[in-house]
């Protein structure tokens, strides 16, 4: 049997009310206790490492997380996060680029009526987040959440109340769970478990001895991915923040924000379009030329939440499409932009690996360059 450590972070699928509206009161054990269905899945340890509303996560929080999860990496098969949902996306986001490539799953979960709601959703989600973790082809982080299985790079809150909260932003969901089925997409070839009789039935039903090879090496390939260590880091710049345009935006915000922030994530209007209202007008192009060319970073992404990014259509974009120090968001989310530009920017500050790793995939985070 698998073992699983719970880790329970609060939110609303642990909250109560207790007169001033509801909190985070009930401890992990408690919740699941609330789903003897769980029982006969797997072997679960549960820690509290904090219980508090999502709304107050931190990156210092998303370190104590990955903390929690590494120091019992090589004890525990899986990881389930509870998580209060308003943040989920932004800490599964940050998890992803702390723990890279990781062949045991972790797993985020919450709900958005409380466990003790005669209408809770809290149970199936934590019944079925728990389904993930122990399965033998599940690894990296994700969101599981109202059936699906989102990548932790690219789930978004998209709705306050619904069951259905989360929704996979420009890549499709990595599976769906029906009740106790977990029905895969395309997307999940690297997480598979691979025996020795399987290289060689696949080089058997292969006709030539290339293309056995070709079939062979790409089940090995997924098979040392799943043996492989995951790369861990826990260093952050929290010295990022996000504006996003509105008709009238003031660009001299850009040197109001030198003294507290490193980087500016700037969410556009459209394919990427910057205003210039022309003579005698505040500069959005010298506004945003001043911020990178001090050494700071501008991320350039777009308020349209599908499709994504390209500077080099409009007039209105093309002058930031290969500035130095501007970086394209391409299809990535907001929220993964927030964590990977905090995550690259506590790794280094010399400009080329900047870019090298904005621009590296992790986690299914942005589609690459010519796909």
């Amino acid at each position: 049997m698998k073992r699983i450590l719970l880790i329970a972070t609060g939110g609303t699928i642990a909250s109560m009310e207790e007169g001033s509206g509801l909190s985070p009161a009930l401890t992990g054990s408690e919740l699941a206790a609330c789903v003897p269905e769980i029982e006969g899945l797997c072997e679960l340890t549960v820690v509290q490492p904090m219980n508090i509303d999502s709304t107050n996560m931190r990156p210092a929080d998303w370190l104590h997380i990955r903390d929690v999860i590494m120091d019992a990496y090589d004890d525990h098969d899986g990881f389930l996060v509870l998580h209060g949902t308003d943040t989920m996306s932004y800490s599964a986001a940050a998890l992803s680029y702390l723990i890279q490539q990781s062949p045991k799953p972790i797993v985020l979960t919450g709900s958005q009526r409380p466990m003790m709601s005669p209408f809770t959703d809290a149970k199936l989600n934590l019944y079925q987040s728990l389904l993930w973790a122990v399965d033998d082809r599940a690894r990296d982080v994700a969101i599981v959440f109202g059936g699906l299985v989102i990548a932790g790079t690219r789930a978004r809150k998209q709705r306050t109340m619904s069951a259905n909260a989360f929704t996979s932003v420009n890549f499709p969901p990595l599976a769906y769970i029906r009740h106790d089925r977990i029905l895969r997409g395309g997307t999940a070839l690297p997480g598979w478990t691979i025996d020795d009789r399987m290289l060689e039935a696949a080089a058997a039903a292969t006709e030539t001895e290339a293309g056995a090879r070709m079939l062979v090496n790409a089940l090995r390939t997924a098979r040392a991915a799943r043996q492989q260590t995951p790369v861990s880091t826990r260093t952050l710049n929290s010295r990022v923040t996000v504006l996003k345009l509105t008709p009238g935006f003031n660009p001299r915000v850009f040197e109001l924000l030198k003294p507290e922030y490193d980087a500016v994530i700037l969410e556009t209007y459209g394919l990427g379009g910057v205003p210039d209202y022309g003579p005698g007008a505040a500069s959005f192009k010298q506004a945003i030329y001043d911020w990178v060319d001090s050494g700071r970073i501008a991320v350039m992404t777009t308020q349209v939440p599908e499709e994504g990014l390209d500077l080099g259509v409009y007039e209105v974009g093309r002058a930031y499409a290969d500035h130095p120090g501007i970086l394209r968001g391409d299809d990535m989310t907001t929220e993964a932009l927030v964590a990977k530009t905090m995550w690259v920017l506590g790794q280094t500050h010399d400009p080329h690996e900047v870019a090298r790793l904005f621009y590296r995939v992790i986690n299914h985070d942005r589609t690459p360059a010519g796909v």
